[in-house]
């Protein structure tokens, strides 16, 4: 098993490198196809404008997406030509109540999508709704890739959050190839339910799953010391120096987790390592 089709979407000229710093590495260490979108988002609400708003300003926010997705097209094709990977680079213009449908479109067909960290300073509002379509309308595991991280294309210590979701096994599926090329792998199981099958195992039956397939793997046991699961994921994945962490991603509704919060888009924001996230 490997990632034979790798997608990314690009909707940002500043996202551009380091995004693809991680596409090109995991394209080259896996001998992978790479796609990319080159999207210009149309960010007005159609539905919205104020009475008398002309036909003038429908075009003006057209040919602004137009104007960003050459230039971002112009970074990509700048950053693959002359390269001996293989690629291909769309340019394309969306709505962005409607980018979801273009997203995922593409991303079914892939077996990995790298996307950058939807969150942060100066992140759009696109970048949320094209991390959701690849996992959700996509059905496609994707790898988020904080600012500042470095490629990672074959981790060799990996953290893999487990709570026993259908998500988080999901996500262990997903990074089997990448698992079973590190040197060790992490479940952290924090705060493990006292009843229940695994109550004297936590983690036992992954263990001896991912144990199958020759990856070396370890159990850690954690406590939730720290206010959210993320944090202590975050700081244990620190404390080991991971290369990268592997966790199930919305476990509980968008619609939930965008209004109380969640480990998912905890994660999204506060990552310092890439993670990779399967719903």
């Amino acid at each position: 098993m490997t990632y034979n089709c790798l997608f990314s979407v690009l909707t940002d000229a500043k996202l551009v490198d380091e995004t693809l710093d991680h596409a090109m590495a995991m394209a080259a260490a896996h001998q992978a196809h790479l796609d990319v979108l080159c999207l210009g988002v149309d960010r007005s609400q159609t539905g919205y404008y104020y009475a008398g708003a002309s036909a003038v300003v429908l075009q003006e926010t057209i040919t602004k997406a137009q104007e960003d997705a050459e230039e971002i097209e112009a970074k990509v094709r700048a950053r693959l030509e002359g390269n001996s990977m293989l690629w291909a680079v769309e340019r394309g213009v969306s709505q962005l109540a409607d980018m979801a449908r273009h997203v995922a479109s593409r991303a079914r067909f892939s077996d990995l999508v790298i996307l950058p960290q939807p969150y942060g300073e100066e992140r759009g509002a696109e970048l949320e709704p094209a991390t959701e379509a690849a996992l959700f309308e996509g059905r496609t595991p994707a790898l988020i890739v904080p600012e500042g991280s470095k490629p990672k294309p074959e981790p060799q210590r990996i953290v893999v959050g487990w709570n026993e979701s259908p998500e988080a096994l999901s996500a262990v599926r997903a990074a089997m190839p990448l698992l079973t090329a590190a040197d060790v792998v992490h479940v952290a199981v924090i705060d493990p339910p006292t009843h229940g099958p695994t109550r004297s195992d936590p983690g036992g039956p992954l263990s001896q799953y991912l144990a199958r397939h020759d990856v070396k793997v370890e159990i850690d046991v954690l406590s939730k010391t720290l206010p959210k699961v993320s944090d202590v994921l975050i700081r244990h994945a620190t404390d080991l120096s991971a290369d990268m962490m592997v966790m199930g991603a919305y476990g509980h509704s968008r619609f939930r987790e965008a209004i109380f919060g969640g480990a998912t888009r905890s994660m999204l924001e506060h990552a310092t390592v890439p993670v990779l996230m399967a719903h």
